[in-house]
């Protein structure tokens, strides 16, 4: 089988489960390769089948922005000549992906959902157009380079081989432009990342800017927050927050959306979620063309009774 090379993820070393996520997914196309820079728990990797590991360690991935991480990754797929190449769609890995399919002249294929093969072929699954269509997809010139959204596959233990090779490339000046001269940790809220978590609970114009119900309930599920445009727009909450076209794409397995009317730049940003419920004081809301389970009323009232709910059966 061919190899696939999957850009792995490993802040101060810890795998996140989006990079366990494309090990499953490189297995379903071929024999999957970790791609690391930096440092990883290699036994976590081999451990959800990394047959490879590939390691690049040096000062100029962490100090630059992009380039040089896309150069090395754009020379693994020259040396390689892979089936696939695969990362995680968030902000970084997008960019890192643009890069890679030019430098190596590969179709690109952004915010897929579900990577399949299809005879000899690769298929993948998007939601386009602000999520009005759901397409297939294939490149037809080059390994493509996929950028997979998080929650696309649950992450399957299968043992590989996990070898180890130390990679050393050389990185161009060109690559080194744009640099990192500081830097400072984003404050830890004790919630999970909001591209990556399983449960999304958000809020909109419907909260009046007290987002208090919505945190409440978010953290009984252990959930993540997340907000709309209006809400970010207002001055509720932060814009790192967003869920929508212009802020971040989530795919969770549950997406609460409180006080949201649902216009179409917040719905391009969920609407790729497993199960969809709405709380909305307006029943005829658009959101509720979209969900799966829909509660009209006041959601300073419905989120009270249902985070007391999940507490009881917590119990």
């Amino acid at each position: 089988m061919s190899e696939v090379l999957v850009l792995i993820d490993a802040p101060d070393g810890k795998v996140t489960k989006p990079s366990l996520e494309l090990l499953t997914i490189a297995r379903r196309i071929g024999e999957p390769s970790a791609v690391v820079f930096g440092t990883a728990d290699n036994g976590v990797l081999a451990e959800y089948g990394a047959e490879k590991i590939y390691t690049l360690d040096d000062a100029a991935y962490e100090g630059f922005l992009v380039g040089p991480k896309a150069e090395a990754l754009a020379q693994r797929v020259a040396d390689k000549s892979p089936a696939a190449v695969l990362v995680g769609s968030s902000t970084e890995g997008k960019e890192i992906a643009a890069r890679v399919a030019l430098k190596s002249e590969s179709g690109l294929i952004t915010d897929a959902v579900d990577v399949q093969a299809d005879g000899g072929s690769i298929t993948t699954t998007q939601s386009v157009f602000a999520g009005n269509f759901t397409v297939q997809a294939a490149v037809t010139k080059g390994a493509p380079v996929i950028a997979v959204k998080p929650n696309s596959a649950a992450p399957e233990a299968v043992a590989g081989a996990g070898s180890v090779e130390a990679v050393s490339v050389t990185i161009s000046d060109a690559a080194k432009i744009a640099k990192i001269t500081s830097s400072a940790e984003k404050a830890a809220s004790g919630r999970p990342e909001l591209t990556e978590a399983a449960i999304v609970v958000s809020g909109g114009r419907g909260t009046s800017g007290d987002f208090t119900e919505v945190e409440a309930f978010a953290d009984s599920l252990g959930a993540a927050v997340g907000a709309s445009r209006a809400a970010v727009d207002s001055g509720w909450y932060p814009h790192s927050f967003q869920v929508g076209q212009t802020g971040k794409t989530v795919s969770p397995q549950l997406y609460v959306a409180n006080g949201i009317s649902g216009a179409i730049q917040h719905r391009a940003g969920m609407q790729t979620s497993k199960t969809i419920v709405a709380v909305n004081k307006d029943d005829e809301a658009p959101i509720f063309e979209l969900v799966d389970f829909g509660v009209v009323g006041d959601l300073k009232a419905v989120l009270p009774q249902a985070t007391s709910e999940v507490a009881k059966r917590k119990g």
